[in-house]
C-alpha cells in the first residue's frame, strides 16, 4: 500500500460516521497482531516505545531521532495507516515543532500528534498563545508540503496536575482555529467533560482508552461525539502487567498457574502469517480496498 493511499485512508475515517479504534502497538510483533486482528490503522505510544527499551515513560526520555526510527519500523511491519506519538515535538520552538511535522511526513507517517506539555514539573504546560504559536507552525508546515496529513493537537492540562475544562477547551479551539486536524484532551475524567469537548470543537475529537473513563463503554463514547479511540500505551500495559504478575507469582511462591493464560504459538504464529498474508495482498481488513 503506498503512502499516499494509506494517508488518504486514514483521513476518511475521521469523516465517517461510526466512531474508530486506533491500537497502539510498541514493537513491531504487536504492530503485526493488531493488524492481523483487524485494526484499521495504527498509532504509535512513545510510553509502550519507551517501556520496551527498558526507559521511564517521562517527556523527552525518547528523542526525535529514535521516535522516528521507531515508526518506521511500524510501517515496515503493516500497510495500515501509522499515526505517531511525537511528544511535544521534540523542541520548544514552533520552528523546532514543525521541523519534526515535516521529518514524520518524510518518514511516510499518515499523521501525528503534538502535545503542549513542556516536560517541566515548574511549568508543565506552554503558555496557551505559545502552544497555539507551535500547533500552527506544524500545520503551516504540513500544508506547505502538500500532502494528507492528519495533524492531531493535545491539550495536556488533565495529566499535569491542570484539571482546568475550561483552559482545556480555549486550548482546543485555539488548536482547531490554525489547523489542527483532530483534538485530543488525554485524562479528562468522565463521560460529561468528554462530551462537553465533543460540543465545543469542530474538528474530530480522539479520546485515550485505559488512562480513567471505567465502565465506560464504545458506544456511550461514540454517543458523546468522540470520533477516534486509542489506546495509548494500556495495551503495552496490559502485556506487561500480565508478566510482571506471573513472574510475582513464580518468584514468591512457586506457582506457575499464570503461564496456564499464555497465547498459544499456534495462535501467535497464525497472527504473524496473516499479517503477512494480508501485507502481499495489500487489502485492508474489512474495506475491500487494494493495492
Amino acid at each position: 500500500m503506498n503512502i499516499e493511499l494509506r494517508r488518504a485512508r486514514f483521513s476518511a475515517l475521521h469523516f465517517r460516521k461510526n466512531t474508530f479504534v486506533l491500537p497502539n502497538p510498541w514493537d513491531i510483533g504487536s504492530a503485526k497482531m493488531m493488524t492481523a486482528l483487524g485494526a484499521e490503522a495504527l498509532g504509535t505510544t512513545s510510553a509502550g516505545y519507551a517501556f520496551s527499551q527498558g526507559r521511564p515513560s517521562d517527556l523527552g526520555e525518547i528523542g526525535r531521532e529514535q521516535a522516528l526510527a521507531h515508526a518506521k519500523q511500524i510501517l515496515s511491519a503493516t500497510y495500515l495507516p501509522v499515526s505517531a506519538d511525537l511528544e511535544n515535538g521534540y523542541g520548544h520552538t514552533p520552528e523546532e515543532v514543525a521541523t519534526t511535522v515535516e521529518r514524520a511526513i518524510e518518514t511516510g507517517l499518515s499523521g501525528c500528534t503534538i502535545e503542549d506539555a513542556t516536560g517541566d514539573p515548574e511549568n508543565p504546560l506552554y503558555d496557551r498563545n505559545c502552544a497555539i504559536e507551535r500547533i500552527a507552525a506544524a500545520s503551516e508546515r504540513a500544508k506547505k508540503l502538500d500532502v494528507n496529513f492528519v495533524l492531531t493537537a493535545r491539550s495536556e492540562n488533565f495529566l499535569n496536575g491542570c484539571p482546568d475544562l475550561d483552559d482545556t477547551v480555549a486550548r482546543l479551539r485555539g488548536y482547531q482555529s490554525v489547523g489542527a486536524d483532530v483534538l485530543y484532551a488525554p485524562g479528562l475524567p468522565d463521560l460529561g467533560s468528554i462530551t462537553d469537548v465533543c460540543q465545543a470543537v469542530d474538528k474530530p475529537v480522539n479520546v485515550v482508552a485505559g488512562i480513567g473513563l471505567e465502565g465506560v463503554s464504545f458506544g456511550q463514547l461514540q454517543k458523546a461525539g468522540v470520533k477516534r479511540i486509542s489506546t495509548g500505551s494500556a495495551l503495552s500495559r496490559v502485556a506487561y502487567g500480565a508478566m510482571i504478575t506471573a513472574t510475582n507469582r513464580i518468584l514468591q511462591s512457586g506457582s506457575f498457574e499464570d503461564l496456564d493464560q499464555s497465547a498459544s504459538f499456534n495462535s501467535i504464529d497464525g497472527l504473524f502469517r496473516k499479517a503477512d498474508l494480508f501485507a502481499e495482498h495489500g487489502r485492508w481488513i474489512g474495506s475491500g480496498w487494494a493495492c
